[in-house]
């Protein structure tokens, strides 16, 4: 299926209303994710749970569909074309959020947030290969991409916080889940119509070129680092909140301003992702990618065994490394896969990636419960060492290389 031809795409782009809805739409992405995690304990509260440890297992299917979904969302946006799937993401996880906030009970919430992870699922196997079409600089555009992504994770930090606090949290749903779909019109109003879908023109070609069996190498790394970076993103993202309740107990107990200071956790280390974003342009993918992974564990482990402000600053490390190891696996799609391949290659890298790391929420809950926070970090350090591991075993590539996308 085609769509008839209404505006030709620039050749270094698509407008500019255009790139910063595709970048608004990450951080969009991962906010909607999170909302659950930061009202957590309201929600507890509200539907009889006596800790909020037992009902986080229920927003599982929301990470579980994330994953899963990739892979024919993927194939859409290959095949249909990347525009018509970014308007149903923003139509779609609005109106998702809106029936969430309605829910009466654990099941229902549990149902709700399965649907947001249905069209969540959408935005990385087709808004960043929509984005880095056309582009000189794959690098820099993901990095800038992450930042806007990791901004909404603390968005969803803060403004959960502040909306549980003044309006509840069935607000902390509805009011983002509104403005999503305004988002969602304008951009079907502004984006240009595709002339073909990517699978049926030339498109761009790989910046490094591999042999089937380096590259079959390569998507297996990329595959297993995308899966262990994902189980500490979001075994951090989802525990973050209450982590923070727990070591600031006695000094800051007020949920918003915890909020804030967790949005301002994610805020500065968001910009780890400005950083990396150019080295990734500049240098070889393996070493930046390692020493990112490695830097992890240290910090890890000093977060297990602090309180209060040390905690506080062994965290921003933490988040750091974990936000900035986050372009990585979009750099490698960009580097080593042609641009009509790059949504379905991305799909099924997400979904087996995002199936495995959907285990982490599902862990979260019982596993603080059982062990603490402070053995659950250990077990970060031991995935963050097992990431840097799997990294070893990328193809070399030229110290200077080309940006040819």
């Amino acid at each position: 299926m085609t769509n008839a031809t209404q505006a030709v795409l620039p050749p270094n782009g698509f407008p500019p209303v255009v790139n910063v809805l595709l970048n608004v739409a990450h951080g969009i992405d991962h906010m909607f994710l999170l909302i659950f995690a930061t009202a957590v304990s309201s929600i507890a509260v509200e539907f009889g749970f006596s800790n909020w440890t037992d009902l986080m297992p229920y927003s599982v299917g929301a990470f579980a569909l994330f994953g899963l979904g990739a892979l024919p969302a993927g194939r859409l946006g290959d095949l249909w074309g990347r525009r018509s799937m970014m308007i149903i993401f923003f139509i779609g996880i609005g109106a998702a959020s809106l029936l969430t906030a309605l829910t009466q009970n654990a099941w229902q919430l549990a149902a709700g947030l399965t649907l947001i992870g249905v069209f969540a699922a959408i935005y990385h196997p087709v808004g960043i290969p929509m984005l880095v079409q056309n582009v000189p600089n794959p690098g820099a555009v993901i990095g800038l991409n992450g930042l806007v992504g990791n901004l909404g994770i603390a968005l969803a930090a803060v403004l959960t916080g502040l909306l549980v606090k003044w309006l509840g949290w069935r607000a902390a749903f509805a009011i983002p889940g509104a403005v999503t779909i305004a988002f969602g019109i304008v951009f079907a109003m502004k984006c240009p119509l595709e002339t073909h879908a990517p699978a049926k023109g030339k498109g761009a070609k790989a910046a490094v070129q591999l042999s089937p069996a380096m590259l079959a190498r390569a998507f297996a790394v990329m595959t297993g680092a995308a899966a262990t970076s994902s189980m500490l993103f979001n075994f951090t993202t989802n525990g973050n909140s209450q982590l923070m309740t727990e070591r600031f107990r006695g000094l800051i107990e007020d949920p918003a301003t915890l909020g804030m200071l967790l949005g301002l956790i994610y805020a500065l280390a968001s910009l780890a992702q400005l950083v990396v974003g150019n080295l990734i342009d500049r240098m070889p993918l393996k070493r930046l990618q390692w020493w990112v992974s490695i830097l992890q564990v240290p910090f890890l482990i000093i977060a297990a065994h602090t309180q209060h402000w040390a905690m506080f600053a062994a965290l921003l490390a933490v988040m750091i490394f974990v936000f900035g190891a986050v372009p990585f696996t979009d750099a490698m799609i960009v580097r080593y896969v042609d641009d009509r391949l790059r949504s379905r290659i991305a799909g099924m890298r997400l979904t087996v990636a995002f199936g495995i790391s959907s285990a982490a929420v599902w862990m979260l809950g019982p596993t603080v419960k059982t062990i603490g926070f402070a053995w659950a970090l250990w077990i970060m350090a031991g995935i963050a060492t097992l990431k840097a591991v799997i990294v070893l075993w990328l193809p070399d590539e030229p110290v200077v290389v080309k940006n040819v996308v």
